[in-house]
């Protein structure tokens, strides 16, 4: 009997799986999410945590959200973009970081660029990972005992 056309691609993939662990995939998307948001975070600042009369004229104009003041909204996406990032690269409460940026996510999709939703999805698909995997096995919560051993699949 000939072999399929497709165990070539089988094989490929069974090795993939085995030479690219979960935990790898966690610690790049945990990089990958912080970058993002850490970088739209310094553009916001001069020095280490001053904000920007602009950033506080963004918030006035391009970026309002109803229900919050102009000025509370630049302080707490501001604080949150180098918080949440900073936790994420540590590996520390990575459930947490990843959902609060997947919460920042939807207000941006829903208020302040709807039409951006492929990056916004994008970043969803980098953060869902993290909220439903956690940090990984090279992450503070792992080590701190915060997160249990992985039971199955993608981080095992």
């Amino acid at each position: 009997m000939p072999a399929s056309p497709i165990a070539p691609y089988s094989r490929v993939a069974a090795a993939a799986d085995r030479l690219i662990p979960g935990d790898v995939l966690l610690l790049t998307a945990r990089l990958g999410a912080a970058a993002i948001f850490f970088l739209s975070g310094r553009t916001k600042v001069d020095g280490l945590l001053h904000i920007k009369d602009s950033t506080y004229s963004l918030f006035e104009t391009d970026y309002k959200l109803p229900l919050v003041p102009p000025d509370i909204a630049a302080h707490a996406a501001t604080y949150s973009e180098h918080l949440f990032p900073i936790l994420l690269v540590l590996g520390l409460f990575t459930r947490v970081g990843a959902l609060a940026l997947l919460g920042m996510t939807l207000v941006i999709e829903i208020f302040v660029y709807p039409d951006a939703w492929p990056t916004h999805l994008s970043w969803a698909a980098i953060l869902l990972p993290l909220i439903a995997r956690g940090g990984g096995a090279w992450s503070l919560d792992r080590l701190l005992g915060l997160e249990p051993l992985p039971a199955r699949g993608f981080a095992a």
